[in-house]
């Protein structure tokens, strides 16, 4: 593990210092990545213009679920989001040469980019989350405050583990772009709406199926001190890293089921 750490930082900050090269082109990606994501709390906004209340939050409540799933999804954009170049690469044959090589084939494609324009989106959402932190009444006990830095990371894990599944697909459905992309950049939309106001049948996707509902949702009910007017149990509050982990394991085995089921352009 250190030394492919140590890989992986050599990597990346190789990549890191050949965009830093053009500080101008960088800095104008990062404020439009950042401008473009605005747009989406900005229909929040508009919303809220019309509606006192969205299934009993308000628009500072929605707004602390955006700015933490936004800093979440991106930085596991940040980290992963290349994957969605894998079908490219499966019908390029280029993902031959990745297992031609002696380190783990999911390793080399995350490895194999690192656009820090990205971040435009996790800076965006941390403006949001810190405005949203200083207007809400929130008794900030110790507690809350490590459970809402655990949120985060728990969102990167599970966003990132979604993601590695739905990039899976590829590996039988080379055109399924559009299909990860519902799951993800769809999964990150659903995120920053509390799921309560969703219709059963969707409720019980997030939840049980594609765990969206474990990145801000359930972890905010406890920040907030909101009742969970679907009734689940209390320990659902504190589930998020338990989540992460179990989808972490479940990407594991579909990536290694997929590659093993791949057989090359050549095949």
């Amino acid at each position: 593990m250190i030394e492919l750490a140590r890989i992986y930082r050599r990597l990346i900050g190789a990549r890191i210092r050949g965009q830093l090269q053009y500080r101008m082109s960088f800095a104008l990606n990062l404020v439009g990545a950042a401008l473009i994501s605005f747009l989406d709390f900005a229909a929040i906004l508009v919303l809220f213009h019309n509606v006192p209340a969205l299934g009993g939050w308000s628009v500072q409540e929605v707004a602390f679920l955006y700015g933490l799933a936004s800093v979440a999804f991106g930085l596991t954009d940040l980290a992963i989001g290349h994957l969605d170049l894998l079908p490219e690469m499966i019908r390029q044959g280029t993902f031959d040469g990745v297992l031609v090589r002696p380190l783990g084939s999911l390793f080399q494609v995350v490895a194999s980019d690192f656009a820090l324009r990205r971040l435009g989106k996790a800076f965006q959402g941390v403006a949001v989350a810190a405005v949203a932190i200083a207007v809400l009444d929130v008794d900030w006990t110790p507690g809350r405050v490590a459970l809402t830095a655990l949120t985060v990371l728990s969102g990167i894990g599970i966003y990132a583990g979604i993601w590695v599944v739905v990039a899976s697909v590829a590996f039988w459905a080379v055109d399924s772009i559009e299909f990860a992309n519902a799951f993800t950049y769809g999964g990150n939309f659903l995120s920053e709406y509390p799921v309560n106001i969703f219709g059963s049948w969707l409720r019980r996707l997030v939840i049980f199926v594609v765990p969206l509902a474990f990145v801000v949702y359930f972890p905010a009910l406890y920040v907030l001190d909101k009742e969970d007017e679907l009734g689940f149990p209390r320990a659902f509050q504190f589930a998020a890293p338990l989540v992460a982990v179990a989808t972490w394991i479940a990407a594991a085995l579909v990536w290694r089921t997929a590659v093993r089921h791949y057989r090359s352009v050549g095949a």
